[in-house]
């Protein structure tokens, strides 16, 4: 049985509009088959120093207030309290994609240049200090989903609706390599280590192994019930077997040996393949579409679905998930493990911060019921792409 909890909700622009004498912000709190509580965030004077003194009304309380931060509480009863802290982004991209098409995907280097696409078949290359365009890269003939760096940062690879994924230099914006093989778009792409090879996966129902110097398709991963939404690609601890190690029949395949790669499968279950096996290990049953997945550690691998819910399974036994939360949230559709928990990117604009013991402590505000496709990080800030065209920048707390 899934574990549900009450959600605290505050207007996504709190920031700019409790900054004056009466200025307001409506807050809630929503749990799923129960009515929603709301009330008022009211600022009542503003210090020498400009700082606001908000007051909340009903059972809502304000504790710590920055620019950028503000802690709310929402007191049921006397044993019972909701607290979370919101985040304003310190920057919002809005000119590096074109108003009204959606940020499907981006990626970030700690050398502050980023890649994102949209749904107008735009892939830029920028700069994360000040939104500035390094570089178009033109070459895909429909929408690109999926676009991330290779490990040395000069390098990227993205994944089309045209069924193409291609491979960019960073620094020309020149595409040096196009792979072609499946039958439907590109929803994700994974890397294997430094970038010898790479998987894709595709709405066609299958996911790839490629060779990046030669374009070649090293291997297929069929028999996924459906489109195939994400991937991931992980070391298991030392014991755990996924499947039969074989030595590759193509010197070009490099470092698949003892990987397991995650699938996130439309079908509703999270999958399990021997990355060199190409074996199914594991196959975890969800409660609906499988959107996205990623590992949290050696031994346990996380996924969301089109309904909302999170689980942590372990990779060593999955006939029942390690958690299993049902969010009041929509869809999940991102999934970011960092250093005290996970941040999650969900269909009606919240990006929330799950802690160790999965409970919301941190929630990052800006989108405006538009849905956070996906959350990255370079170790000092955070980004999300989003469908109301804007990239926001966050300051990791």
């Amino acid at each position: 049985m899934a574990a549900c909890t009450k959600r605290l909700i505050l207007q996504s622009d709190w920031d700019q509009v409790l900054r004056e004498i009466n200025g307001k912000a409506w807050v809630s709190v929503k749990k799923t088959g129960c009515p929603s509580v709301y009330g008022e965030l009211k600022v009542q004077e503003l210090s020498s120093d400009g700082q606001p003194y908000v007051l909340g009304s009903e059972n809502f309380s304000i504790g710590e207030i920055t620019r950028k931060t503000i802690t709310v509480s929402y007191t049921e009863d006397e044993v019972t309290s909701l607290v979370c802290k919101f985040q304003a982004p310190r920057l919002t991209f809005s000119t590096i994609h074109k108003a009204k098409k959606s940020v499907a995907c981006l990626d970030v280097t700690p050398g502050g240049l980023a890649v994102s696409c949209d749904t107008d078949g735009k892939l830029i290359l920028w700069e994360t200090e000040n939104g500035e365009i390094r570089r178009d890269l033109k070459g895909h003939l429909g929408d690109v989903y999926s676009c991330r760096f290779f490990p040395s940062g000069m390098v990227v690879l993205s994944g089309s609706a045209d069924t193409q994924l291609k491979i960019w230099s960073a620094e020309t914006g020149q595409c040096a390599a196009t792979c072609k093989g499946h039958a439907a778009g590109i929803n994700d792409t994974a890397i294997v280590e430094k970038g010898r090879n790479f998987v894709s996966c595709s709405r066609d129902g299958t996911a790839k192994l490629w060779d990046s110097g030669s374009q070649a398709c090293l291997g297929t991963f069929d028999e996924c019930g459906g489109v195939v939404n994400g991937c991931s690609i992980g070391i298991p601890a030392r014991g755990f077997d996924p499947g039969e190690s074989q030595q590759p029949t193509d010197e070009r395949e490099v470092a698949t040996e003892g990987k397991l790669l995650l699938l996130a499968c439309e079908s509703g279950v999270l999958q399990g393949r021997g990355l060199q096996s190409r074996t199914k290990v594991f196959e975890a049953r969800c409660s609906d579409a499988v959107n996205c997945c990623t590992f949290l550690n050696e031994n346990e691998a996380m996924c969301g679905t089109q309904d909302g819910q999170i689980y942590v399974w372990d990779i060593r036994n999955t006939s029942e998930p390690l958690v299993h939360r049902a969010e009041t949230r929509s869809a999940i559709l991102s999934l970011l493990p960092i250093h005290h928990g996970v941040l999650v990117g969900t269909g009606d604009g919240s990006c929330v911060c799950f802690n160790n013991n999965y409970d919301p402590s941190l929630e990052l505000t800006g989108p405006d019921c538009d849905p956070v496709y996906k959350v990255v990080s370079d170790g000092s800030y955070l980004y999300t792409a989003c469908r109301d065209s804007f990239v926001r920048k966050y300051t990791i707390l």
